[in-house]
C-alpha cells in the first residue's frame, strides 16, 4: 500500500485531517510519495475519486501521480488530475463553453498584427516603445499580477514608459475583444473564465484540493485555488521557489499559516537523493537567506567521502573544453550527467564541445518537434478546418503567403468572415458578394492609430494567372497591398479547401493537406532559408536535404493522427499536450529553472562567477539574491553522486574578468 511504504514525517503529513494543510518538502524528500500516499488516505478515509483534484505544473506529473496510487486502488484513476490550464479546459468545456485554446506563441502573432497597426514614430515621444513581443509578455504579467489598474501597474514597473499606457491598454482592448469575437482563449484568460464561473456558482464537486510545487503559484493560480477550495492539501518548498520572472509571488507559500484558520504546517527533511556532502553545500548556503519555515535537509545516504570540488579556469573556453573531457572519460552512463548553467548564452559553447568528441547531447529548451514550424503550421491548417473562426490558425498559415504580414493577413480574414457571414472557410468557397469590405479604418492620433487608407484595387492584374473565374469573383482579391505572390498563395488554399470539404476521413484530409500545392509553397520557403550559406545562396542539396527533413516529420505527425478518428480530439491532445514532450539522448545541458524536479548522478554547475551566477541584472526585476540563492540551492541538490563546479577568470569573448560566485564561498570554499 501506498502509505505503508512513508516514513514517519511523510506519514503524518499523508494522513493529516481534512482542513488545511501545507507541506513544505525540501529536495529530495519523497514529496511525490507523500502526495500518492495522501490520495490513496483519502480513497480509503471514503471520498469519492470525483470528490479529489489534484493541480500539478506539468500533465506528467499528475498521470504519473494518477497511476501510482491505481496500482493498488484501480478507481484512484478516476481522480480530476491535471496543470491548472488542462483542468479549467475540461471543466470549461463540460460547461459546454465554446472555446478554442491557443499557445501563447501563437497568439503573440495575432497580438502583433494589432500592435502593427500603431504608428509609434508618428507621436513624438522621446522613450522608445516596447515591442510587440515584449509588450505581449509585459501585458501576461499584468494579468497573472491580479493588478487592476494597468497604468498604475506599469507606472511602477516602468515609469518611463508612461507615455504609451493608454496606446497599450487599447491594444490589449482590441486584442481582447477579437479573442472574444472568435472564442480564442491563452493559458491566462482560460483561468479568468474558469474563475468566473466558480464566483458564478457552478457546481463544484471537490471535497479536497492537492497542490503540487505551491511556491511556484502566481497570483492568478492563488484566485483558482481560492475560488475551487474547500479543504487544501498544498505541497512545496520556499527554498525551490524559483519562478518570480515568470509572476511566480514566494508570499503564497510564505503566509499559508497566517491566511487561513487552524492551518498546519509539516515538514518533509530527510534527503533521500544526495550525499552528505553535498547536502552540506546546499544547507550552508540557502541558510543565508530568511527561514520562512524551520528546516534543514538531513541526510539519509550517508557521506561518500568526496566533497564537491571547484575547478578553477583562465578562461571560459578551457571551462568548457576541460568539462566535455571529464564528461568523455567518466563512467557514469551519458543520460544521468547534467550540465547546468543559470542562462541559455552558456549552453551554445558547451554543445559544441560535446559535439566535437562525439558525445550525445540533448539540450532542454531546444526546439522541440512540436514547435518546429512545419508541424506548427501543418496543425494550424487542420485547426482552420475545425473551426473557420479561427483568426490565429489562419495568420499563421499565412505567414508564409509572400507578401502578406500579419496586418494584412488580419484584414483578409476578417472580410472573410464578413463574405461568409461568420465563417471564412464560406467566404473563400460561397461569398456574399453584396457586403462591403475593407472599409476606413479606426483613427486615433492620441492612440497612434493614423488614416492612410489606400483605394481598392482591380483583379484585372490576376486574369492571368490561371485562376478559375469562380476565384476571381472573390471581393478579397481587391485588396489594396496583395501581391502576386500573396495572391497566389489564397488561391493554392482555396483549391485545397475546395477538396476537402467533401472529406470525413482524418487521414484522407492530412493527405489532402501534405500533397497541396499550397503546403509546397510552405515546404519550399521553410527549406529555403535552412538551406542558405552566409551569402544568403540557396544551395540546392541543402534545400533537397531540408525538404527531405520537413517530409520525414511531417510524416510522423500523420503517424500520430493515426490514433485518432476525430480531428477535433486529435488537435486538442497536440496543443494541450505538445509542450511537454521532447526528443533526444545523450548529456543532459539545462538551465537552472529546466532542471528543476529532476536528478542527476553526476552533475557539472558551470560559469560559477560573480555576474553570472549570482546574475544581479536578472535577478534585480525578479527575486533579487534571495531568488539566486535558491536557484543555487534547485541547481546543487540535483546532483546524487558527485557534483562539481566550474569557475573561469576571464571570458575571452565577452573580453571580461571575473570573480568568484559569492555562493562557493558561503559553500566555505576558500579561493
Amino acid at each position: 500500500m501506498p502509505l505503508s511504504k512513508l516514513n514517519k514525517e511523510q506519514l503524518e503529513a499523508a494522513t493529516a485531517p481534512l482542513g488545511h494543510n501545507l507541506i513544505i518538502a525540501s529536495a529530495g524528500t519523497g514529496k511525490t510519495s507523500t502526495i500518492v500516499g495522501r490520495i490513496a488516505y483519502l480513497l480509503e478515509e471514503g471520498l469519492k475519486p470525483q470528490e479529489i483534484l489534484l493541480l500539478t505544473f506539468t500533465n506528467k506529473a499528475a498521470a504519473e501521480m494518477k497511476e501510482r496510487v491505481a496500482k493498488v486502488l484501480p478507481h484512484a484513476k478516476d481522480i480530476e488530475a491535471g496543470t491548472f490550464h488542462s483542468v479549467s479546459y475540461k471543466w470549461l468545456k463540460k460547461l459546454n463553453k465554446n472555446i478554442v485554446l491557443k499557445q501563447p506563441k501563437d497568439l503573440k502573432i495575432l497580438f502583433k498584427s494589432i500592435y502593427d497597426k500603431r504608428d509609434f514614430s508618428r507621436l513624438g515621444i522621446e522613450e522608445k516603445p516596447y515591442s510587440a513581443n515584449y509588450l505581449f509578455d509585459i501585458y501576461s504579467l499584468f494579468l497573472n499580477s491580479n493588478a487592476s489598474s494597468f497604468e498604475e501597474w506599469l507606472i511602477s514597473r516602468a515609469p518611463n514608459q508612461a507615455e504609451y499606457a493608454l496606446i497599450y491598454e487599447d491594444i490589449f482592448d482590441e486584442y481582447e475583444k477579437i479573442k472574444k469575437e472568435h472564442n480564442l482563449v491563452d493559458f491566462n484568460s482560460l483561468l479568468i473564465e474558469m474563475i468566473n464561473a466558480l464566483k458564478s456558482g457552478i457546481e463544484n464537486p471537490f471535497k479536497e484540493v492537492l497542490v503540487d510545487e505551491y511556491q511556484d503559484t502566481n497570483p492568478l493560480q492563488n484566485e483558482f485555488i481560492e475560488a475551487v477550495k474547500k479543504n487544501l492539501f498544498c505541497v512545496g518548498d520556499y527554498d525551490q521557489s524559483i519562478y518570480a520572472f515568470n509572476g511566480a509571488d514566494i508570499s503564497i507559500i510564505s503566509t499559508f499559516d497566517k491566511r487561513y484558520e487552524n492551518a498546519r504546517v509539516y515538514t518533509l527533511k530527510k534527503n533521500y537523493r544526495s550525499y552528505g556532502e553535498i547536502l552540506d553545500i546546499a544547507n550552508k548556503v540557502i541558510k543565508n537567506n530568511p527561514r520562512i519555515y524551520p528546516k534543514t535537509l538531513e541526510v539519509t545516504r550517508g557521506y561518500s567521502g568526496e566533497y564537491p570540488k571547484v575547478l578553477i579556469y583562465n578562461d571560459t573556453f578551457e571551462e568548457y573544453r576541460d568539462i566535455a573531457s571529464r564528461i568523455l572519460t567518466s563512467t557514469t552512463k551519458k543520460d544521468e550527467i547534467a550540465v547546468l548553467f543559470r542562462n541559455n548564452s552558456s549552453a551554445d559553447a558547451i554543445e559544441a564541445m560535446l559535439r566535437e568528441k562525439g558525445i550525445e547531447c540533448k539540450r532542454k529548451g531546444g526546439v522541440s518537434f512540436f514547435d518546429s514550424r512545419e508541424i506548427k503550421v501543418t496543425l494550424d491548417i487542420l485547426t482552420f478546418l475545425i473551426n473557420p473562426k479561427d483568426i490565429m490558425a489562419f495568420i499563421h498559415i499565412f505567414e508564409y503567403a509572400k507578401g502578406i504580414g500579419s496586418a494584412i493577413a488580419s484584414d483578409i480574414f476578417e472580410a472573410l468572415n464578413i463574405l461568409g457571414n461568420g465563417n471564412a472557410i464560406k467566404g473563400f468557397l460561397n461569398p456574399d458578394t453584396s457586403k462591403k469590405i475593407f472599409t476606413n479604418k479606426r483613427t486615433s492620433y492620441q492612440l497612434g492609430l493614423f488614416d492612410d487608407f489606400i483605394s481598392l484595387r482591380s483583379v484585372s492584374r490576376f486574369r492571368n494567372l490561371g485562376f478559375e473565374e469562380e476565384f476571381l469573383s472573390n471581393p478579397i482579391l481587391r485588396h489594396p497591398k496583395l501581391s502576386i505572390e500573396g495572391a497566389e498563395f489564397l488561391y493554392y488554399f482555396y483549391q485545397f479547401l475546395k477538396k476537402v470539404k467533401r472529406f470525413k476521413n482524418p487521414q484522407s484530409i492530412f493527405n489532402e493537406l501534405a500533397n497541396s500545392k499550397m503546403f509546397e509553397v510552405i515546404k519550399s520557403t521553410l527549406a529555403k532559408e535552412r538551406s542558405k550559406d552566409k551569402n544568403g545562396v540557396v544551395d540546392k542539396e541543402r534545400f533537397e536535404e531540408a525538404k527531405e527533413k520537413i517530409n520525414n516529420k511531417v510524416k510522423v505527425l500523420g503517424n500520430l493522427l493515426k490514433n485518432y478518428s476525430d480531428l477535433e480530439r486529435f488537435l486538442n491532445a497536440m496543443v494541450l499536450g505538445a509542450s511537454e514532450m521532447s526528443e533526444g539522448r545523450g548529456v543532459n545541458l539545462l538551465t537552472v529553472h529546466a532542471s528543476k524536479g529532476l536528478e542527476f548522478k553526476e552533475v557539472y554547475i558551470v560559469d560559477m562567477m560573480e555576474g553570472r551566477f549570482p546574475n544581479i541584472k536578472l535577478s534585480k526585476p525578479a527575486g533579487g539574491i534571495e531568488e539566486e540563492r535558491r536557484l543555487f540551492y534547485v541547481a546543487v541538490t540535483r546532483a546524487k553522486d558527485k557534483l562539481y563546479f566550474a569557475f573561469a577568470k576571464r571570458d575571452r569573448i565577452r573580453n571580461q574578468e571575473y570573480e568568484a560566485s559569492r555562493f562557493l564561498k558561503e559553500a566555505g570554499y576558500k579561493l
